[in-house]
């Protein structure tokens, strides 16, 4: 077709065998690095509304599903259905379960994955949740008592929603030098108290243990309840009580279970809290309330709030995550965790987990021409590439295989999501480190459904129902092509760089105790810190870099020069700027320091964090700098330092490329990424002497054998990447490839003019009538019927073969609304479905050739219609639907959406070079 070789993953040749058997070449597609799994697959997140669930849909679905490619389903059940009451099945009840299996077992005869969440909705808790185990809150009250009054009243909380749930625990005098008295004996059993200030004015600080009263957001029916206490193990050994009764009820189990982003609101104690600080920051925090609960910014108040802070990561991490890996692990289930949101170390807490898993949120902006953003139709998004690292690097580090990601959240308003769209987005993604797709999301939805079907309140609607779902199997092949490669293999970054979380523990954040790192408000916590210009530096200058945490420190060793950790070894460690550090953490960089590993230092701690001892442990720290002469390295030295270990930058992103780097055994793979506005057609540096280079194209699945040399130590491979391409490269061929074409377009383009047919199929409200065209122009012009449809329309015509010479010819579509598939005399051409969007055809007839196209459009004109018309389809409980603003969604207020092909097409002769 292409007369290219033809690569196709394992997984794909196992679904095309009647291709397979044809393609002489299938000898040379066999690969070492391949491998047959389920993970290389798109997956998808599966809302069950209302678990208003049957054998029959759930099938049906799952064949769905899998026809497009998609490789398992991540279930989570939510609120229900207006007028599907009778059908609802409540979580975990013996009926609920027999589906629950059959839907694995079915997913099993798919060749299919389930994982599901550990409850509805979000966050975690449920019915079992009592109000003891229940997500808790600090509450405090101060009174104010001059010398020689009495504090004689009763005890309680000021908010009155406090007081029926809310139990003293201390009641503390403190004077105006800061010395306590605790006087929480003399509260009697009525709460009340009779107490004389004496000598002094007092502050007297009572200390409740609250309950923040937070429930299951979008709870199905059955799961409905409080959040369950995230700060304590027995609080989550009786959350999953239920979960042990329902596995030991179904022979069938999914893969792993799932927790959502923390989104657990003002949860910022648990009952033994103060118990728990004491035994790890060293002292008792009754003592030091007075500064803790400080209203205005001091070095003591930060020092007590940041022990708070991070007693409240150690809990989250040792008595919730870690102990829920393990209890998924002893059943044989792994475990997904999203860890942004945490009031912890994102670091340790993705590390938890066997399969970390970031999230996008919103629209990038890419340089790419012809990708349109417009601004009507998005949210900014969130998808920062240092936040995206932060998961990622705690898989490498940690030795975890996958890093997944929850992708396309509101990419788009509901409708409005082309495939194009999601591109971009989810090479960012592969660029950072995630190798394993979750959609957001697709909605389980009976054939007894009204089109658009059931729908989830947040887009983007991958389902069938969904015209962008006629070509969504090129965006999962897409995505398979590349995780095949993504997951091959070892991440091959040789920087590691230290996260200073104690700076962040140790900011004011206006009194609040509780501080959410989200990827909402990086500004708050990321940005504008050494850390992150560091990151960025190291990024734009070619160096593969993972982050470490203090506690991976610690589990780190040096062994021949490098750095070992579970999950790899790291030529370097660079330590930035930063005003708080442990002396544990800094004795061990010493120790790995002296025993051989590179450490390199652009700036040096100020202080120990915390409050105990820290004058202490403060000159502890300096006497440590002092003793060990350690100098510090200004980040525009940083190449040279590295350099002495061989710490190398890649080069090829000077032009523009971006990248991410794997090893596999001797070998290296690196995905290239074009997302600049210009296209790139040179030889470009790498970071290895290999003469045998393999280029791939995802999109495509072309392979062949690149055009290189070596220079100067280095390879040179000659890439040819279009603004919006991508590429793999490997070095170290198993077989030998046929060359990869290179090709040089001609000086003239030619255009294909004349009449065209537009027929359409696969739509509605209602089919149009077939018209004649002679200049492309959006469908919505050729009257109402054609105004209100998303489907398919077809066009065709015939066109005369330019008189020129050619070893190929490249079809330029202009701008597509929104995706193309391309038939030439009756042959499969390919697919444009994402910028830019260009086909080769191959060798044209002489004379006369038929073209026929086949253009899908966005569902949001024929949505737009049923709302002008009146008709009623957002029947949903609970939110029901908003638009991507979160206010209501309202169709009639939007413009028709331009669709079909709107550009003179092209042809433009190529010749191999």
């Amino acid at each position: 077709m292409f007369n290219k070789l033809i690569f196709l993953p394992l997984l794909a040749l196992c679904l095309l065998p009647t291709y397979a058997q044809e393609n002489p070449n299938d000898q040379l597609l066999e690969t070492t690095w391949q491998k047959a799994d389920i993970t290389t697959k798109t997956w998808t997140r599966w809302w069950w509304m209302g678990s208003a669930i049957d054998k029959k849909n759930v099938k049906q679905n799952l064949i769905e599903l899998h026809k497009a490619g998609i490789g398992g389903v991540e279930i989570t059940p939510i609120y229900g259905v207006k007028g599907e009451e009778d059908n609802y099945l409540d979580f975990l009840s013996p009926e609920y379960l027999e589906i629950l299996d059959y839907t694995i077992k079915t997913a099993d005869s798919l060749e299919m994955g389930v994982d599901m969440v550990l409850g509805t909705g979000w966050p975690y808790g449920g019915p079992q949740v009592d109000q003891e185990h229940a997500a808790t809150k600090l509450v405090t009250r101060t009174y104010e008592i001059k010398k020689g009054e009495r504090l004689k009243q009763k005890i309680e909380p000021k908010d009155e929603r406090d007081q029926t749930t809310a139990k003293l625990k201390y009641l503390v005098a403190f004077n105006e030098e800061g010395k306590h008295i605790d006087i929480t004996h003399k509260v009697k059993k009525d709460a009340s108290i009779n107490w004389k200030s004496k000598g002094q004015d007092h502050k007297v600080i009572a200390v409740f243990t609250g309950k923040t009263g937070q429930q299951v957001k979008r709870a199905a029916p059955g799961g409905e309840g409080f959040t369950v206490d995230h700060y304590s193990h027995e609080a989550l050994n009786q959350y999953i009580q239920p979960f042990d009764k329902a596995f030991d009820k179904i022979s069938h189990k999914p893969r792993s279970v799932f927790n959502d982003s923390y989104e657990v609101y003002a949860t910022d104690f648990t009952p033994d809290f103060f118990e728990e600080f004491q035994s790890r920051r060293g002292y008792n925090l009754k003592t030091k309330l007075h500064l803790l609960l400080e209203d205005n910014r001091s070095e003591e108040g930060n020092r007590v709030k940041s022990d708070y802070r991070e007693t409240i990561s150690d809990l989250l991490l040792e008595d919730f995550n870690i102990p829920w890996t393990e209890w998924a692990n002893e059943k044989g289930l792994k475990t997904r965790l999203q860890a942004h949101g945490s009031p912890g170390n994102l670091i340790d807490m993705y590390a938890s987990a066997d399969i970390p898993e970031c999230e996008t949120f919103g629209s990038m902006p890419f340089d790419i021409p012809g990708l349109r953003r417009e601004k009507e139709d998005i949210r900014e998004g969130d998808a920062d590439p240092v936040m995206l690292k932060f998961s990622s690097s705690a898989a490498h580090i940690a030795g975890k295989p996958l890093t997944s990601s929850e992708t396309f959240t509101w990419l788009r308003d509901h409708f409005k999501t082309a495939l194009s769209h999601a591109k971009p987005e989810v090479e960012e993604l592969f660029l950072n480190g995630i190798n394993h797709i979750f959609l957001h999301g697709t909605t389980y939805s009976p054939d007894r459904a009204k089109w658009p079907g059931w729908k989830f309140y947040a887009s983007v609607n991958f389902s069938p129902n969904n015209t962008i779902w006629q070509d969504a199997p090129e965006l999962f092949t897409y995505i398979e092509n590349s995780q095949s490669m993504l997951q091959a293999g070892e991440a091959d970054n040789e920087t590691l760089l230290y996260w200073p979380i104690h700076d962040v523990w140790d900011n004011f954040y206006k009194g609040n105790l509780f501080f959410q790192l989200k990827i909402h408000s990086l500004d708050e916590w990321l940005h504008d810190t050494s850390f992150y210009e560091t990151t960025n530096y190291l990024m734009d200058n070619g160096y593969a870099t993972d982050f470490i945490s203090d506690r991976f420190i610690h589990r780190a060793s040096a062994e021949g020069g490098k750095i070992k950790l579970p999950g790899g070894s790291f030529k370097s460690l660079i330590v930035p700027a930063s005003k708080n550090m442990p002396i544990e953490t800094l004795e061990k960089l010493i120790e790995l320091k002296n025993n051989g590993a590179h450490i390199v230092f652009t700036g040096l701690p100020e202080t120990a964090p915390g409050y105990h001892n820290y004058k202490e442990r403060t000159t502890r720290i300096e006497k440590i700098i002092d003793e060990n002469n350690i100098e510090i390295t200004k980040l525009n030295n940083l190449p040279e330092d590295l350099k002495t270990v061989n710490v190398l930058p890649e080069d090829l992103v000077n032009t523009g490329l971006k990248f991410i780097r794997r090893k596999l055994g001797n070998n290296k793979i690196y995905f290239l990424v074009n997302h600049t506005s210009k296209s790139i057609d040179q030889y470009i540096p790498l970071q290895t002497t290999s003469d045998e280079i393999m280029l791939f194209d995802p999109l495509t699945g072309e392979a062949g054998k690149a055009d290189s040399k070596i220079e100067n130590g280095r390879t040179m491979v000659r890439v040819q990447i279009e603004s919006g391409e991508s590429f793999f490269i490997k070095t170290g061929l198993e077989k030998e490839l046929q060359a990869w074409f290179y090709y040089e377009p001609g000086k003239e383009s030619y255009d294909i003019t004349g009449k065209w047919t537009l027929s359409f199929e696969n739509g509605g409200p209602e089919i149009p009538e077939t018209k004649k065209i002679e200049e492309m122009q959006s469908w919505t012009g050729l009257g109402e019927k054609a105004e209100a449809f998303s489907g398919t329309g077809i066009y065709e015509t015939t066109f005369e073969k330019p008189d020129v010479d050619a070893d190929n010819w490249e079809l330029n579509l202009g701008d597509v609304r929104e995706s193309a598939s391309v038939y030439i005399n009756e042959e499969y051409i390919g697919t444009a479905w994402a910028a830019p969007f260009k086909l080769k055809t191959g060798d044209l007839l002489e004379g006369i050739n038929k073209i026929k196209i086949k253009v899908t459009n966005l569902a949001a004109n024929r949505v737009r219609d049923m709302e002008i018309r009146g008709e009623e389809w957002k029947i949903f409980h609970e939110i029901n639907m908003v638009n991507k603003d979160y206010e209501e969604f309202d169709a009639t207020k939007w413009d028709p959406m331009p669709s079909g092909l709107l550009d003179t097409l092209t042809l433009t002769p190529l010749h191999k070079n």
